[in-house]
């Protein structure tokens, strides 16, 4: 079985678990601050994928990085994924579960790249037009890359929007070639 459709499983199972004990947002919390960990030390993350390293050093490890940081439902999930062998999968379980809980939600992430940060207009503007075409309170990720040379790229879940100059270049040059 695919490791996404395993953290899928384990993920579901911990939002529902979550939701019966009335704590979404603090599991969400604690699995976005797994996930800052993994992102800020790498080390990390590559200690839990390795089958070298004993399960009951990685429990160790977890508990103490996480157990008194984390609500208990959060840190139960861990306990379970080291017993089955599975903490590579906590990182994927983490991305799962904000997906489930930003569906519940009703929020949409959206990324947009342009060559310079964006204004407060150009904010306002692209959260409106996204906001009305898909009806969902958006949280917009700013990124800055100067490589596009103008225009901006826009992300909005399998949706991918181009309209930098870069792109429009590169497609001159295929028409050309």
């Amino acid at each position: 079985m695919a490791d996404s459709i395993v953290a899928y499983r384990y993920a579901k199972s911990l939002f529902d678990l979550a939701t019966e004990k009335n704590v979404v947002k603090e599991v969400n919390d604690d699995m976005a601050l797994f996930k800052t960990v993994c992102d800020e030390n790498r080390q990390f993350l590559v200690v839990m994928g390795n089958p070298i390293v004993r399960h009951h050093t990685k429990l160790g490890i977890l508990k103490k990085t996480f157990e008194k940081n984390v609500h208990p439902v959060t840190f139960s999930i861990f306990n379970v994924l080291t017993k089955k062998n599975r903490e590579n999968l906590i990182y994927s379980i983490a991305e799962e579960f904000d997906k489930l809980y930003n569906t519940q939600k009703g929020i949409q992430k959206v990324t947009v790249t342009t060559v310079t940060p964006l204004t407060e207009a150009q904010r306002a503007e692209f959260t409106k037009i996204v906001g009305d075409s898909t009806g969902k309170h958006v949280v917009l990720e700013e990124k800055v890359n100067a490589n596009l040379i103008g225009g901006y790229i826009l992300s909005v879940g399998d949706m991918q929007i181009d309209t930098s100059v870069r792109k429009r270049l590169n497609e001159l040059k295929l028409t050309f070639a």
